[in-house]
């Protein structure tokens, strides 16, 4: 089962796009050494204030790839630097 989860967030506090990659780069390795799961950056990489983040779990049954993908979620959402504004979930 392969669950994929795309999350969109407003960033704080940043004044040009070297001070969002800098937040989004730290946060996303951080996700990556925590969890089992492929996270990127995918949309909106020209802009300076916002961000669209794509996780993707691979799992033998789909509880454990949405246990996976929530535990991830809620890992970034504790980061005071952003808020998240939307998320959306599919299922392979």
């Amino acid at each position: 089962m392969i669950g994929f989860a795309l999350i969109e967030f407003r960033i704080y506090n940043t004044h040009s796009l070297k001070d969002k990659r800098s937040i989004v780069k730290r946060i996303l390795t951080r996700a990556k050494q925590k969890f089992n799961i492929s996270i990127a950056e995918v949309k909106h990489q020209d802009l300076w204030q916002r961000t669209e983040i794509a996780i993707a779990a691979v799992a033998s049954t789909r509880k454990r790839a949405e246990h996976e993908l929530e535990h991830a979620i809620e890992f970034l959402d504790s980061f005071p630097e952003w808020e998240r504004i939307g998320t959306t979930y599919e299922w392979l």
